[in-house]
């Protein structure tokens, strides 16, 4: 354990920007003061972070870490380590990997993988199923980050799609349920109508319109309605589309909602316009679509119709990227790039520093009740991230560090840089430079 004092920073917290000093004490942020004021009696390191952003670190509530069974696409020490390197210090990983997490032996092997080879914070998902709900009532809401429901078919397909066991588990879940709404019923109708144009060969420009708006309104619709019904916890992921925004209301905080809603990093950056350039490259569910939805999504975030920011962060090997529409799998990798990307959109006035840090670090931890992370408050873990706002840089193929080796922001370049990730007080990411032996801590929730 050892003592380290930032100093001269500007904290970005609460909705508030300050010049500042923060001192860690092993693990806790012990004090937060007006610069000079706090002692370096005891202090091990000293850093002048002036000219530098301290900000909580992200908390990414949504990636696909491909361990087990996918390893050969990213597993948890790759993706964690690209995380730490983009000031991501805690994620909660999705459970349809091979095996599926839908019993609690599979969640517990993901648990001992997480503690092992994860160099931040770690959470994991318990899937649901048609049949498993008499697990998913096992899982422990004060460990389990939550459930995650797939109410339209996507990679690694885990559908849930009779009424009767939907209808149970949003009467009886003891954990927050995320869902993935997408309606299976309308993507099979438009790939049969696309197939018979096109053949094999739809062009990637036509995945918004297959997996189209109406899909994604009309299950998000269903998921609302039960989760009112029952009273669910509801938290409905990667939203897509100007029209689902009807659905939400900014009339509560975000810790006292019951029904919460995610936008990704990738539905706010690109939009139908760029299939062009990269294709399958681009290709996720739910697909990205108009620039008109992309600004709408924009302006839910800013108005606090939507509650946090994640990324699908979602691997592939680029030779099972490259192929015809049917056989090109949805996901792409983004946890390294997704605080740079959403500081670039900062840079062209989308969005103001306090929102993006309120999004992606505040919220989730008041949505899935996080114990003791997501803000810069003595006492808490010291989670922290310093950012160089002013340090252009472009992405190449030497400096991604994604296990599959490439990147939809190939040649983008941020003016922001992430210079330091601290997990728990200690340093894991130093100006390129990896802490490989530390490893993160699992989440423990205040249920």
């Amino acid at each position: 354990m050892s003592d380290t004092l930032i100093k001269n920073a500007t904290i970005i917290n609460e909705g508030h920007s300050f010049s500042a000093d923060l001192l860690i004490r092993g693990e806790i942020i012990a004090s937060i003061g007006q610069p000079g004021t706090i002692s370096q009696e005891g202090v091990t390191e000293v850093i002048d972070a002036h000219g530098l952003f301290l900000i909580p670190g992200v908390i990414d509530v949504h990636v696909h870490f491909r361990e087990p069974g996918l390893t050969h696409k990213g597993d948890i020490a790759s993706e964690s380590r690209a995380a730490a390197a983009g000031g991501v210090t805690s994620f909660m990983d999705m459970p349809n990997t091979i095996p599926q997490t839908v019993t609690l032996s599979a969640l517990n092997e993901k648990y001992s993988l997480g503690s092992e080879k994860s160099l931040i914070n770690y959470s994991f998902y318990i899937g649901a199923t048609n049949n498993n709900l008499d697990e998913i009532l096992k899982a422990d809401p004060t460990t389990v980050c939550g459930i995650k429901l797939f109410l339209g078919s996507s990679t690694g397909n885990m559908l849930v799609d009779e009424d009767e066991s939907l209808r149970e588990l949003f009467k009886k879940a003891p954990l927050p349920v995320c869902a993935h709404c997408e309606d299976d019923a309308e993507i099979r109708k438009n790939s049969v109508i696309y197939r018979e144009k096109f053949g094999e060969n739809v062009p990637f420009e036509m995945h918004p319109v297959i997996r189209s708006r109406e899909a994604c309104f009309k299950s998000s619709s269903l998921a609302v309605k039960m989760a009112k019904e029952y009273n669910t916890r509801l938290h409905i992921t990667h939203l897509s589309t100007a029209d689902e925004m009807k659905l939400f209301s900014n009339e509560e905080a975000a810790g006292e909602k019951r029904i919460t809603g995610e936008a990704c990093v990738h539905h706010l950056w690109f939009d139908d316009t760029h299939y062009q350039k990269w294709g399958s490259l681009i290709k996720w569910n739910p697909a990205i679509k108009t620039r008109f939805d992309r600004e709408a999504l924009t302006d839910a975030v800013n108005n606090n119709l939507l509650d946090l920011i994640s990324t699908d962060h979602a691997p592939h090997t680029l030779p099972e990227k490259t192929g015809t529409y049917f056989n090109v799998p949805s996901g792409a990798p983004m946890v390294q790039h997704s605080l740079v990307t959403m500081l670039e959109m900062w840079h062209k006035k989308l969005f103001t520093p306090e929102k993006i840090i309120e999004k992606m670090c505040h919220n989730p931890a008041l949505i899935f009740n996080i114990e003791k992370r997501g803000f810069i408050r003595e006492g808490y873990k010291a989670d922290l991230v310093l950012v160089d706002p002013y340090n252009p840089w472009t992405v190449d193929k030497d400096n991604i560090l994604y296990k599959c080796g490439w990147s939809p922001l190939l040649g983008t370049t941020f003016s922001s840089a992430v210079i330091r990730t601290f997990v728990n007080g200690t340093t894991v990411y130093n100006k390129g430079v990896f802490n490989e032996y530390y490893r993160g801590q699992r989440l423990k929730f205040d249920r």
